[in-house]
């Protein structure tokens, strides 16, 4: 381990007591480092692997989601689609996290700890899917091996994902083995221990890993095979969203990152960048086209904001009219004081403590649709109108919407919206998908639109007309200075013509 993340693991389990943790013991040896064990380290990279903002802040612009206030300048790389490989360096953090899962995998057995082993693996996977989502190729075999390999050769992207699939596999084998004992339950501030919840967030990962190649020729026999694995397990899909927290408190560093970097600071005053990212009108428009402005309002606050005297509350009536989405890359003309920005779902003053989400059930119950879809044959339980409609009702309790909202939603005739009066069943599986991403998981709303093309974006009001969108990152720069060889072995990469393998039109 690097003293670095030695030093981050024992902040983290002091500073939240969330984790029922004492104090890290360090070594009296003033020559020898300090070490750790599994679960400070398990603790510590669970609330690393959600606190980096960067990639859903992308992918919510990029799948057309998100756009920027003309209070502050617009961010070309964003926009304008102007940058190269120091921009959006993911990468690094992501490795980072990546080498304390493996620390735990190396080290749960022999430190007594081995209920931590598969869930470890769990997110080991999860974090290597957004790795491939936004480089492609990655070290994957050959990567996680300290001073064995310093210089990693580069995984091809199927093969990656195909290993995550074995490596979920063998999560839900050590999983099953390995029940969490009562002190053990403390370092898990994702699923709180539950090896039965640990089984079902694997499978509906496995599920996204699966879907996500659905659209590739010749891989459907593959993915039937492995769906019926996860299918045939008793333990079955995640009933609840999947969510983290170690234990927001109302202090500098300590909240809610999601709050803290776009809401409020821990005194109540409005942060720098609390009106950076604003809801697009194309957003709004996909809403407004289905009557759906029951989330509407409460995915966004209405124009001029949140009332601060009234928390959850927008200053202005809210009223459809007052509900002003900004174009898609629009650099002038739409102040924060006259349109809408993030709403009470997510950023509501002094609710700083809000679990911060990995994965949420409405996502996975669009999974089981466009699998029961796509594969009739399964065996799963329920119908795709059934997963469908669940997934739209768990969007609706997740932004706080009323269930009685999402039932008018279902039957309101519209097509996209209500099932029955949808022609093209995928379509609106992906539509209803990506409207409960807003907000959440902002990186697979991007994924999913490159894999779909749908919905229709509209393009970046600030790019040269006839500009393509990017189709994923550059190799940042970082590992071509350290790891140059096989950095330049992936070929030329094309930001705008360089596929990621799933990404078939």
């Amino acid at each position: 381990m690097k003293l670095k993340n030695i030093i981050a693991v024992g902040m983290v389990a002091s500073l939240f007591a969330g984790c029922n943790k004492k104090y890290l013991d360090i070594n009296t040896n003033p020559s020898s480092l300090p070490t750790s064990t599994p679960d400070y380290v398990f603790t510590a990279a669970e609330n690393r692997s959600v606190s980096l903002l960067g990639p859903n802040e992308i992918g919510s612009y990029w799948s057309g989601q998100w756009t920027q206030s003309s209070t502050y300048i617009l961010v070309a790389s964003n926009f304008q689609y102007v940058f190269n490989n120091t921009n959006f360096n993911y990468w690094d953090t992501w490795y980072d996290v990546l080498q304390d899962y493996q620390f735990v995998i190396n080290n749960a057995v022999d430190k007594s700890q081995p209920f931590l082993k598969g869930p470890a693996q769990v997110m080991k996977a999860y974090i290597f899917q957004q790795l491939v989502d936004m480089y492609g190729n990655v070290p994957y075999s050959d990567a996680l091996k300290g001073v064995g390999s310093l210089a990693p050769k580069f995984d091809d992207q199927k093969t990656v994902y195909e290993g995550l699939i074995t490596l979920l596999d063998s999560a839900i084998t050590n999983i099953k083995a390995n029940a969490f004992t009562g002190a053990g339950k403390g370092a898990d501030i994702v699923l709180k221990g539950s090896n039965t919840e640990w089984v079902r967030f694997a499978n509906s990962l496995k599920l996204r890993i699966l879907i996500r190649q659905s659209r590739i020729t010749g891989r459907d026999a593959y993915i039937t095979t492995e769906i019926a694995k996860a299918v045939a397990t008793t333990e079955g899909f995640i009933t609840a969203d999947v969510s983290s927290s170690p234990g927001y408190v109302a202090s500098a560093g300590k909240m809610n990152p999601f709050y803290e970097n776009w809401g409020y600071n821990s005194s109540g005053t409005i942060q720098a960048l609390a009106r950076f990212p604003r809801p697009t009108k194309f957003l709004f428009d996909q809403l407004i086209s289905t009557n759906d402005t029951f989330r509407l309002k409460r995915l966004a606050y209405a124009k001029g904001g949140e009332n601060g005297a009234t928390p959850g509350v927008s200053t202005q009536p809210e009223i459809i009219a007052n509900y002003v989405g900004v174009p898609f890359g629009a650099s002038s003309g739409y102040l924060s004081q006259s349109t809408s920005y993030l709403g009470p779902s997510v950023i509501v003053k002094n609710v700083f403590d809000k679990r911060m989400m990995i994965m949420t059930l409405a996502e996975s119950n669009f999974l089981l649709a466009e699998a029961k879809q796509r594969y009739p044959t399964l065996a799963l339980t329920g119908t795709a109108k059934t997963y469908y409609e669940n997934g739209v009702k768990a969007s609706f309790t997740l932004t706080g919407t009323s269930a009685t909202a999402a039932t008018t939603l279902l039957t309101s005739g519209k097509d996209l919206a209500d099932w029955d009066a949808s022609p093209d069943k995928l379509k609106a599986i992906w539509q209803q998908k990506w409207i409960a991403m807003v907000n959440y998981t902002g990186l697979e709303a991007w994924s999913e639109y490159r894999r779909t093309n749908f919905p229709v974006t509209p393009a970046s009001a600030s790019a040269p007309v006839g500009q393509k969108v990017p189709l994923r990152l550059f190799y940042p720069s970082t590992e071509l200075g350290s790891n140059g060889a096989n950095v330049t072995a992936q070929g030329t990469i094309d930001v705008f013509t360089t596929r990621i393998f799933w990404d078939v039109d």
